[in-house]
């Protein structure tokens, strides 16, 4: 089979198509014959050498992957050959063929393609997980998603809009904030015009409950005062640093929650937790069409070098996926 491989770490140019020999799924795991695997930036990360896989995990690039069961293990009860399917893996999606774990693995919902089904996983499951299950999120709350256009933050937003929230987000161009104001976000902030901090003190909606932040550096202390008394920042990343300079005081006076998580790191069945949660509150809403899976552009796996280019230039507007 065909793989993303490179030998050394370095910029999108390192990476190359190689053949290997295709995986043997084990007992509770599945083999997909991919047909479609997401973006994301912990790609990009791993690639440049800052992000290594985690002991167990395949070396391959691709976090989610959508396609046809090849293959099951002999105590996979779930699915069968055939079935189509989309999964949350621990790597190698940058395959034709791709190894998951059952309890990670889910039938596409209705209505929705292999590519943006390819798009679901990393980004649903990393919001619900944070936002819903680390946040407490509840109805009717006032939440900031910094990078709003993003797979996470559109994940995010259009999550938020099940509990009735009023939803910020900030974005880097006015072609981002057109979109999110199409798709019915309270306020969008381009943070190239103003600064998000003080257009949100002088907005009406004024201070907020939660914020889901993968920016990090001069942000974080911006986000502490923007809290309300016993409100929740949330990192996921720290794309401007993770090393910055806090008065903790205002975390004690406001009683402020500060929480942060890898979900790549975590076991299979806290995974499968999520994915059950998933499948009950969110995946109704892709097959009605409430909830999208909006796909900025689509590569071939042999454009892989300008998949995680065009990832990197910060102007896609959703996901970018490839095409096995």
């Amino acid at each position: 089979m065909k793989v993303v491989h490179y030998d050394n770490p370095g910029p999108p140019e390192v990476m190359k198509l190689i053949e290997k020999e295709i995986p043997k799924p084990g007992n509770d795991e599945i083999l997909v014959k991919v047909r479609s695997a997401g973006v994301n930036r912990p790609d990009l990360i791993q690639r440049e050498g800052n992000y290594p896989p985690p002991k167990g995990h395949s070396e391959i690039l691709g976090l989610e992957i959508s396609g046809v069961i090849s293959k099951i293990g002999k105590d996979v009860k779930k699915f069968k050959v055939n079935d189509k399917v989309a999964a949350l893996v621990d790597g190698g999606g940058y395959a034709e063929y791709c190894i998951t774990n059952e309890r990670q693995t889910f039938l596409i919902p209705k209505n929705l393609s292999f590519e943006e089904a390819s798009g679901i996983p990393e980004c649903f499951f990393t919001v619900w997980s944070n936002l819903v299950n680390r946040g407490n999120l509840k109805k009717n709350q006032k939440v900031l998603v910094h990078g709003g256009t993003s797979g996470i933050g559109l994940a995010a937003l259009q999550t938020l809009k099940l509990f009735n929230a009023t939803t910020i987000t900030t974005v880097g161009s006015a072609k981002k904030k057109e979109f999110c104001e199409k798709i019915g976000v309270d306020l969008v902030i381009n943070y190239n015009e103003c600064d998000f901090f003080e257009e949100i003190k002088k907005n009406e909606i004024g201070n907020v409950d939660m914020i889901l932040d993968y920016i990090g550096g001069d942000y974080i202390s911006k986000n502490l005062n923007l809290l309300k008394n016993d409100g929740s920042l949330i990192n996921i990343g720290f794309q401007k640093g993770s090393k910055v300079e806090l008065n903790l005081i205002k975390v004690m006076l406001k009683r402020l929650v500060i929480t942060g998580s890898t979900l790549r790191i975590r076991e299979s069945s806290f995974k499968g937790k999520i994915l059950e949660e998933l499948q009950k509150n969110v995946f109704p809403n892709f097959e009605n069409r409430k909830i999208k899976c909006y796909i900025d552009s689509v590569f071939k796996l042999e454009d892989v070098v300008e998949a995680h280019k065009r990832l990197d230039e910060k102007k896609h507007i959703g996901k970018v996926i490839l095409n096995i």
